[in-house]
């Protein structure tokens, strides 16, 4: 049975990640950074319907945690064949001209961090033929007012991703990057009224937002190795939101 590690899978589209792997048969290794109860209660979801998961707390922005975490979950499962790498670093919203530098290359590094670390440890052990997926967003690619510093973190991840891509490929690794549009999760209600929710599913195709489930999906199928010919690729989970907004 393969193993997967999940960063950031205590909640949102970490944790509908690893019900989903699970319920596919992996061993699922979910990370989280300080909220244990939420982490815990993905475990026990996942050990209700028969599969196998643990919560392994660790900040994958610090090597040395990254470090320990690699460790035990190799020890609890073996080797992870799979590593889905989500975990959330909280952007600022703010225009040019009212952000900092620090607040800038903070949210920037703070990304990087977070995919560099526990890359790297992970390709050290993973076995040929492994999977990597980055969830990025759409941000990526998008211009809205206030959302330099997020735009810019998740376009150099991408960036990241596709030279990962290209030095992982001889080793038959498949790299790819899922990148959410709008998703309901846990966290809207705290940035999105029903109004503007409302709005944002009229500007997608299908007429409605992304539930965490829907990336989870195709988060899973790349991480199960469901397409092992596709690497390098970006693929957008978002309704048909990107072709009403255009570029």
């Amino acid at each position: 049975m393969d193993t997967a590690l999940i960063t950031g899978a205590g909640r949102g589209i970490g944790a509908a990640t690893a019900r989903e792997l699970a319920r596919l048969g992996l061993h699922v290794a979910v990370n989280y950074h300080r909220d244990r109860d939420s982490a815990e209660a993905v475990v026990k979801e996942i050990e209700t319907a028969g599969g196998t998961a643990r919560a392994f707390r660790a900040d994958v922005r610090d090597p040395s945690e990254v470090t320990d975490l690699v460790t035990d979950v190799t020890a609890a499962f073996g080797p992870i064949q799979a590593l889905v790498c989500n975990a959330n670093i909280a952007p600022p919203f703010a225009p040019l001209a009212e952000m900092s530098w620090e607040t800038f290359i903070g949210k920037v590094d703070g990304e990087l961090a977070a995919v560099f670390h526990i890359t790297r440890a992970v390709l050290a052990t993973m076995p040929d033929r492994g999977r990597i997926v980055y969830v990025s967003s759409l941000s990526a690619e998008l211009t809205r007012s206030g959302a330099i510093a997020h735009a810019s973190a998740k376009a150099a991840l991408d960036a990241f991703a596709r030279h990962v891509a290209l030095e992982a490929g001889p080793r038959g690794i498949a790299v790819n990057v899922v990148s959410p549009g709008p998703v309901r999760t846990e966290t809207s209600p705290a940035t999105r009224t029903p109004e503007l929710e409302a709005v944002l599913a009229d500007r997608s195709i299908l007429g409605r937002m992304v539930e965490p489930e829907d990336v989870a999906a195709v988060i899973a199928a790349f991480a199960a190795g469901a397409f092992h010919a596709v690497t390098g690729a970006r693929v957008p989970v978002e309704a048909g939101f990107r072709v009403l907004s255009g570029p």
